[in-house]
């Protein structure tokens, strides 16, 4: 299998198409990564560039939403960039110290930036980001259940 990169055509697609697939290959688990790379053949050759490294960042937050933002408190997190031997370059920034995963999703986002990028969006990506949309809803769902209205009471007199 030959990788040559692939120059998306300049859209604001390609640049929101990147961002949806970093945001599914942060969150996806390191046995879904794992498998899909088992189904590559040949498995592509890749060299790191830097790390996986571990370190931390600073969670900001906003009241309400829309308010003031505060710092939340830090998250570990984990980074790591590779490069495939075409040049393609991918990055992953992960939750948590697993480095493995890291690599793995930097990979994916190498792989997604060449002509495979068809094969993994249909086999990877699209199914990765449905089961997360429905982890997401069902999480929303269950707090929905929990969730206490309360009314305000005005003051007759």
């Amino acid at each position: 299998m030959s990788l040559q990169p692939h120059l998306p055509e300049a859209s604001p697609n390609s640049l929101a198409s990147r961002r949806l697939w970093l945001s599914v290959l942060a969150r996806t688990p390191r046995e879904t990564l794992e498998a899909a790379l088992s189904t590559l053949d040949p498995v592509p050759a890749w060299t790191r560039l830097r790390g996986p490294e571990t370190g931390m960042v600073m969670v900001r937050g906003r009241i309400g939403g829309d308010g003031a933002s505060f710092n939340l408190g830090e998250m570990t997190v984990t980074r790591c960039s590779v490069t495939l031997p075409c040049g393609t370059i991918g990055h992953a920034y992960i939750a948590g110290r697993d480095h493995r995963r890291a690599e793995l999703a930097a990979l994916f986002d190498c792989l997604l930036q060449t002509s495979l990028f068809a094969q993994l969006n249909q086999a990877l990506i699209g199914p990765e980001q449905r089961r997360q949309a429905a982890e997401r809803d069902e999480m929303l769902r269950q707090s929905a259940a929990t969730r206490v209205d309360f009314q305000t009471l005005v003051r007759m007199g």
